[in-house]
């Protein structure tokens, strides 16, 4: 089983307690219903969606039900780090290993 930390609860968790809520750090509208058609479709389903580092959100629905950041390898499907919301995209990751680096 997966375990994720979550950057509240400060402790690892099954990733049953989890779910994803898509990418990171994406500039959202302050005027949704003046958006087009095209720029509406590009920020709801439109993702980079790249082969090894990712930068995630994620809630902990069973605990504290609370958003946070996690940087993710999707090769592997290991947690490099988790942060919490509103934090800068961390500009220098953990060393990744062969165990689940989660900080």
């Amino acid at each position: 089983m997966l375990l994720i930390r979550c950057p509240y609860c400060e402790e690892e968790r099954p990733e049953l307690e989890f779910r994803n809520a898509g990418e990171a750090h994406i500039a959202r509208s302050a005027n949704i219903a003046g958006e087009t058609d095209d720029d509406f479709e590009k920020f709801f389903f439109i993702r980079s969606n790249p082969k090894g580092i990712i930068h995630e959100r994620w809630r902990h629905m069973h605990g504290c039900a609370r958003f946070f950041n996690a940087v993710r390898d999707t090769v592997t499907d290991k947690f490099v780090m988790t942060y919490k919301a509103g934090e800068p995209k961390p500009s220098k990751l953990p060393k990744i290993s062969n165990e689940v680096v989660a900080k």
